[in-house]
């Protein structure tokens, strides 16, 4: 089996970070709720709850400023093999690389565009 060409590597790179990234989005969402929750069941607690519930609340809020922090770098690195992609798709085209494996880096290239902005709630 050949060695895979720069365009599938690029293109894979650029599909493994996006599931990546939405990965990390999901993962933010369920630790936000999971805080939110906790926060409630505190707040409903009132003054006579277990000195464990604000510790495990302290850990959770940690957990999700940890997972927000992972956005900016991940993000960058998006951008960077989007614009990779971008360079070996122009390279695959002047060389006439086969149709469907520019196909599959054009959609790639098209889920990298799309990644949001990294989550702030």
């Amino acid at each position: 089996m050949p060695a895979p060409s720069p365009l599938t590597i690029a293109t894979q790179s650029v599909q493994r970070l996006v599931k990546e990234e939405k990965y990390y989005r999901k993962e933010l969402t369920q630790q936000s709720e999971r805080a939110k929750k906790l926060e409630a069941e505190l707040k409903a607690a009132g003054p006579d709850v277990d000195g464990n519930s604000g510790f495990v609340l302290k850990q959770e809020l940690k957990a999700v400023d940890e997972t927000r922090a992972v956005f900016a770098p991940l993000n960058k690195r998006i951008e960077e093999a989007v614009q990779r992609l971008e360079e070996q798709i122009a390279t695959a085209e002047s060389e006439n690389a086969p149709p469907e494996e520019i196909a599959k880096a054009k959609e790639a290239l098209e889920l990298g565009k799309s990644v949001e902005e990294p989550p702030v709630a």
